[in-house]
């Protein structure tokens, strides 16, 4: 009977090497999976490797990646397919590194192909690629092979990442019609002001009337873009920079995140989406079994605003000290009374995510009726603002106009 080697990792995450006999490489795996191992590879006895799995490559520079969401949503769905079939680590690595496209994805695969052959944990090899695999991607995957769970560990991971994507789409279509609409009015009124209006200051120069006071401004606005327009430009510029640096400080950062969510009409939204965002990705944490405080440390990182940052730091503190959870976040303004509630009944109840999950799709929800409200407001109110912007133009040229017909009927 043929004997095979297999590397697997037991449920404690601790490597397994063994030389066994049966009729093929199934039934091996059969056995393996029916005692809660996770396969890492399977070879035979005195033959070649396993399947379609590479030899290491000498060490040199990898390129760097360009990877988009979606594809790292197929590679977890897929790797969470084949790792469910039954088919080990190394071989799924493999084939999905043959597919890849990218060829700084296909190197960083086979990089921790290398590294899981050469004893490392999965989790620990995918980590030496942050701009691939983020900080909760990572962590799951290792609380995976501590349960011998990888195979669902896998889908949730997907279901999040397509649960935050959705999201993101929301936001930017919700932006983007703001933006587009904000930029042709700058366009249109920079145009008018350089261009037009100055051919109109001489007439009025020419015909010696007295200007009323709207048309002053705005010549006067005109004159001062069309004669220091290069130190306009290079005023914008610095401000641009000033406040990216200013946001990059600790103070800063945490000033320009508090006011985003105070923002009369987009606070609001960037709540819902702050809320979301912490309530999946805690609920995701804790249902792949990571510890509490592991999984508060990584929301905080995650959270995207510091506002929120801080008050998950301080629950983390709390419950060290064996207080509950609910209370330092009761304290942040940012979760409303509701979510608070919600938290505390789930700790004393010990379903804490579930109603994480709950919290999650009730502001996903609302995140999608807010942009729905939000498109349907913002297009009437950036036509207000285009009409209101150009036609005070367009009123103040024609106000001496006007002026000059008038005194011309009188005489």
């Amino acid at each position: 009977m043929p004997r095979f080697k297999f590397v697997a990792r037991d449920a404690g995450g601790k490597r397994v090497e063994q030389t066994v006999e049966a009729a093929n490489r199934e039934e091996v795996m059969t056995n393996l999976r029916r005692d809660n191992l996770t396969v890492l590879s399977i070879t035979e006895a005195g033959g070649g490797g396993a399947a379609g799995i590479l030899a290491p490559a000498g060490k040199k520079r990898l390129p760097t990646p360009h990877v988009k969401a979606e594809d790292l949503v197929v590679f977890t769905r897929q790797f969470a397919t084949m790792i469910g079939a039954g088919i080990a680590v190394l071989e799924c690595l493999d084939i999905l590194m043959e597919q890849a496209e990218d060829p700084g994805f296909k190197a960083a695969l086979r990089q921790v192909i290398e590294d899981v052959r050469g004893g490392a944990d999965l989790s620990a090899a995918l980590g030496k690629h942050p701009r691939i695999w983020e900080r909760i991607y990572v962590n799951m995957i290792r609380a995976g092979e501590a349960s011998g769970q990888l195979d669902i560990i896998l889908v949730r991971l997907a279901e999040y990442m397509e649960s935050t994507e959705k999201l993101k789409r929301e936001i930017k279509g919700a932006m983007t019609y703001p933006i587009i609409s904000l930029t042709m009015i700058f366009g249109i009124t920079i145009f008018l002001l350089v261009f037009i209006i100055p051919k109109f200051q001489e007439i009025f120069k020419a015909l010696k009337v007295d200007l009323p006071l709207p048309t002053v401004m705005v010549l006067g606005l005109s004159r001062i873009m069309s004669t220091y327009w290069l130190q306009g430009i290079l005023i914008l510029v610095a401000a641009i920079i000033l406040i990216g640096w200013w946001k990059k400080t600790e103070s800063g950062g945490y000033m320009w995140d508090k006011l985003m969510l105070k923002l009369p009409i987009f606070g609001q939204l960037f709540q819902k989406v702050a809320l979301s965002r912490f309530a999946r990705t805690f609920s995701t944490l804790l249902k792949s079994g990571v510890a509490i405080l592991g999984a508060l440390e990584i929301v905080a990182s995650t959270a995207g605003n510091r506002v929120l940052e801080e008050a998950i730091n301080k629950a983390r503190d709390s419950i060290r000290q064996g207080e509950p959870l609910a209370k330092p976040l009761a304290e942040c303004p940012v979760f409303p009374p509701m979510v608070v509630r919600m938290i505390a009944i789930g700790e004393r109840s010990g379903a804490l995510e579930q109603l994480l999950e709950k919290i999650s799709q009730f502001y996903d929800e609302q995140v999608s009726a807010t942009v729905e409200a939000l498109t349907s407001l913002i297009e009437p109110l950036m036509i207000g603002i285009m009409g209101l912007v150009v036609g005070g133009i367009v009123l103040s040229v024609f106000l001496p106009i006007f002026k000059i017909q008038e005194a011309l009927r009188r005489k």
